[in-house]
């Protein structure tokens, strides 16, 4: 297999934690830098990882034993970091967004195609069991010809448990642009890309109160959008529906249902890797649980990252580029059609990443993942 491939992490917050309990130890990897704001906290999460240095980003950037840069920095700052990383010819695989403005996702993916290095970008927990044996479903025609999906997100807002929420609610946040690539993402893995998109967007109040941690109480300005209803219209020809919201309390509603002439499927939490997906056969009398048949079993953040290793050049990474900034300018365009009340055609497509086999993370290597590139075909194409 070769020796490890290296990485580097610039941000330590929250959802570091979860990357590193994927990636510390896996042979296909091993972390050599870490770097935060906080050098504190980088050292104490260096002292963790043995033969890791705890650094700044210029030096981060600048090491020789970096091969891949783990973007963990908060949306705002996605683009500079992803520039910097490929500017010093550094891999880059980012949390999500790719970042806040299409323009900026558009200059990454031209930046690194000129300068020769792969991006990747989260979210990754579609490549689980999950959303993959929904994926396998579909594809071999449980359903019939896909016709229709709904997505629905609804929670009453992050600062209720995050201690640092500010930038939930600042530009590259609210509640289609932070969970929202979960839920878009699954859509194109199940029904393929998108060709245009209509919205509607309200803001519910204009202050949000921190609910837990040293800042319990603080009042956190709201300058997003914090419910957004959008239609997309899928090359295939399927219509979805997505609501996301920081507005409401819960809701009843599967997260992902997918409409086909002989069947539907409830697909699990796309921000998980694994659940239940089931399925109501159109002469059946209830729905029954699929047996997992797909995707990374055991699987959690970071994987993403290990498939664009095991991609090894050879094929495109599940998690690429071409998807995250797909799945951005979906995002931007459902915000703008709220905005200025139209229809809106995409400039980007994506090919529906291929289909995961059933595969334990801990085999996910260089020598597992050289398979040539493949092409899917896109559910329900006229």
């Amino acid at each position: 297999m070769g020796d490890p491939h290296r990485v580097g992490i610039v941000g330590l917050g929250f959802i570091s934690g979860q990357y590193l309990d994927t990636l510390r130890g896996h042979p296909a990897v091993r972390v050599t830098a870490v770097a935060d704001l906080d050098t504190t906290r980088a050292a104490a999460v260096a002292a963790e990882l043995p033969g890791a240095e705890a650094v700044s980003v210029e030096g981060l950037l600048g090491r020789a034993d970096v091969d891949t840069v783990l973007n963990l920095t908060v949306p705002a700052a996605h683009a500079e970091i992803a520039f910097r990383a490929i500017d010093a010819g550094k891999n880059v695989f980012g949390e999500k967004p790719l970042a806040v403005t299409f323009a900026d996702g558009r200059a990454i993916v031209d930046r690194a195609a000129a300068a020769g290095v792969r991006v990747g970008c989260a979210p990754d927990t579609v490549l689980g069991t999950g959303t993959q044996t929904a994926r396998a479903a579909i594809d071999s025609g449980l359903i019939g010809r896909p016709l229709s999906a709904s997505a629905v997100m609804v929670t009453p807002g992050h600062e209720r448990w995050h201690p640092n929420p500010d930038f939930y609610y600042t530009a590259g946040g609210g509640p289609l642009a932070d969970m929202g690539p979960y839920y878009l993402t699954a859509l194109i893995h199940l029904l393929g890309p998108v060709r245009a998109v209509v919205g509607a967007v309200s803001r519910l109040r204009s202050e949000r109160v921190i609910g837990s941690g040293p800042r319990t109480g603080e009042r956190v300005p709201v300058e997003v959008d914090t419910h957004v209803s959008g239609v997309l219209e899928h090359v295939s020809g399927a219509l979805s529906t997505i609501t996301t919201s920081f507005d409401g309390v819960t809701t009843t509603a599967v997260p992902i249902e997918v409409h086909g002439e002989t069947g539907t499927l409830a697909v699990p939490d796309p921000n998980h890797f694994d659940g239940e997906t089931r399925l109501f056969p159109l002469d059946g009398t209830g729905w029954r649980t699929l047996p997992a048949a797909a995707g990374y079993t055991g699987a959690g953040r970071g994987v993403g990252l290990l498939d664009l290793v095991a991609a090894d050049g050879q094929r495109a990474p599940r998690a690429g580029d071409e998807l995250a900034l797909h799945v951005l300018e979906t995002i931007t365009a459902v915000l703008r059609a709220g905005e200025e009340g139209r229809r809106i055609e995409l400039t980007t497509t994506a090919e529906r990443p291929p289909l995961v086999p059933l595969t334990p993370v801990a085999g996910l290597t260089p020598r597992t993942g050289s398979a040539p590139r493949e092409s899917a075909p896109q559910p329900g194409a006229r």
